[in-house]
């Protein structure tokens, strides 16, 4: 069970942007990261599974390619078909993103594409859906987005009772999200039983998927701070994310 500490607003209260702890942030972003999730729906049945990997750019000097793929599993494919594939490129010292690409292909052939640009340094966000116009945004800052912010959240200076921001842009704007960070627990995993870190971002916008509530993410308490386990309520009923695979060169010990 999460427990956190209560806190009152997010600026006005004095919370600041999160800061990554460089070692830590180093071993995540190894450059060969591979972690496989189990995704079931409330009552346990298994719905799908989530991919996600961190390569190095070898292009860019400093620069790293997050993907994602979730794709569907068993008799849900027959009801509702999911194959989407989220590509984040992040680069500098904070790991920000420059350029988001997704290909969502849900449903009998449905298939949504999506390019967003991140000017990190001009404060500004392009963004094209199919082959619509694209849309320009002005944000008040550097901005992450969902998977970035996801691995950001891991490399930060993690204290219970010690909200922090990550600033993330979603549904056409500039959010502050602030993360709380809930008493460490044992949890069971495919590592055994292991010492956790819960923390929950407070996401007031839809994003990718509609929501209707928290989401907890537990990380392993060490030096790479693994997220074993992920519970997301939904509009209807909840989606949980279990650690199943996991590979880095890093974290050659876990």
């Amino acid at each position: 069970m999460l427990v956190v500490l209560p806190v009152s607003g997010a600026r006005g209260a004095g919370l600041k942007d999160g800061q990554p702890l460089p070692a830590i942030l180093n071993n995540i972003y190894s450059g060969n990261e591979v972690l496989h999730y189990v995704v079931s729906w409330s009552g346990g049945i298994k719905i799908g599974d989530l991919y996600l990997d961190i390569k190095k750019v070898d292009s860019e000097a400093d620069a790293y390619e997050i993907h994602a793929r979730v794709k569907d599993y068993g008799l849900f494919r027959f009801f509702y078909p999911v194959d989407d594939t989220f590509v984040t490129l992040v680069r500098g010292s904070l790991k920000l993103p420059y350029r988001y690409q997704v290909l969502q292909r849900e449903g009998r052939g449905s298939k949504t594409r999506r390019l967003t640009l991140y000017d990190q340094k001009g404060f500004r966000v392009r963004y094209r859906k199919n082959d619509g116009a694209e849309q320009i945004f002005t944000v008040n800052g550097p901005v992450y987005n969902e998977f970035s912010s996801f691995f950001i959240t891991r490399a930060m200076d993690l204290r219970p009772g010690n909200p922090f921001i990550v600033p993330t842009f979603a549904d056409e704007k500039r959010n502050e999200v602030k993360v709380l960070v809930g008493n460490r627990e044992d949890l069971e995993s495919m590592f055994g039983r292991v010492r956790t870190i819960p923390v929950m971002p407070v996401m007031k916008f839809k994003g990718l998927y509609d929501k209707n509530g928290d989401t907890v993410i537990w990380l392993t308490d060490d030096k790479c701070r693994v997220p074993v386990k992920i519970n997301s309520k939904i509009l209807i009923g909840s989606l949980t994310a279990k650690l199943v695979g996991y590979n880095n060169t890093a974290c050659a010990e876990k």
